[in-house]
């Protein structure tokens, strides 16, 4: 038997040199990955097609505010309503969007990969806020600020116009920011709990809607107290009473008397609560 040789193939292996990007790194692009994924970006038709169409109805509304403004130089709604106005909108945006987040790596069964990297389970439950918050603030966001530039257009006092209107837009912007913040945590705990995102979607506008009902029986048949507290029962209506306590009322005044700073703290203990349970969720989910 011919003796057996061994042969040494140099294949080139070289050790990794490049700079290591670490744990920041990693939280940034999945934020930027969740940005994308919530508007369809980067996938197919077929996931956009929810989205943009939401996104398509608040631009409508928002170039039927600017042409009522320009025809009749009178303003349709204030900022501050635009974002009230568009409460159901933005109820089914959420429901479309929480679940695409979340509830597809829960399916697919994804979250070692991401926990293989120098990403921490709390790291990934508030990028996903992070990414899911900045969707709201862009779909609120953006079509006041074409209502503002063509507010600023048709008026005729220069700067100083242009300063007043930005004056109005800050409470407008401020409100989507608040709604961006509540809502997005609350949808998101609630699409972080199953992994079908039929399911979650309809959960999330369960939550939503359900909750409105109580608020009018609350109001129907409490005390003038529980009536002023009946819409802490429902985050939309919360959030009316929250702005109506920091900017004062508008048009849509809620009868919430002299409990605004109840509306306050009913919407820290939510936004808290939420983003709080969303982490020990992602603490003890499987992976």
């Amino acid at each position: 038997m011919a003796p057996q040789t061994s042969v040494i193939h140099d294949i080139g292996y070289q050790r990794y040199t490049g700079a290591r990007l670490g744990r920041w790194y990693a939280n940034r692009s999945l934020y930027e990955h969740s940005v994308r994924a919530a508007f369809g970006i980067g996938r197919g038709a077929k996931a956009k097609i929810f989205p943009w169409l939401i996104i398509g109805i608040v631009l409508l509304v928002a170039v039927v505010v600017i042409a009522y403004r320009s025809i009749s130089g009178q303003t349709l709604m204030s900022y501050r309503a635009y974002a009230d106005g568009l409460s159901y909108p933005v109820m089914l945006f959420l429901a479309i969007v929480a679940p695409e987040l979340v509830s597809r790596d829960l399916r697919d069964r994804t979250l070692p990969l991401y926990f293989s990297r120098p990403l921490s389970r709390t790291d990934y439950a508030l990028a996903k806020y992070a990414a899911l918050v900045t969707a709201v603030v862009l779909l609120l966001g953006v079509p006041q600020l074409l209502i503002y530039l063509g507010a600023v257009f048709t008026r005729t006092d220069g700067f100083k116009g242009a300063w007043l209107e930005l004056g109005d837009l800050g409470p407008g912007l401020a409100g989507a920011g608040i709604r961006a913040l509540i809502l997005a945590g609350v949808s998101l705990l609630i699409a972080s709990l199953s992994s079908r995102r039929a399911f979650a979607a309809a959960f999330i506008v369960g939550v939503f809607l359900i909750s409105s009902p109580i608020v009018a029986i609350l109001s129907f048949l409490g005390n003038d107290t529980l009536q002023h507290l009946s819409f802490l029962a429902n985050p939309m209506t919360l959030m009316l009473g929250l702005q109506q306590w920091i900017f004062g009322p508008e048009a849509t005044r809620l009868p919430i008397g002299d409990w605004g700073p109840a509306y306050g703290l009913g919407a820290l203990v939510l936004l808290g609560g939420s983003v709080g349970l969303l982490i020990l969720r992602y603490r003890k989910v499987a992976a």
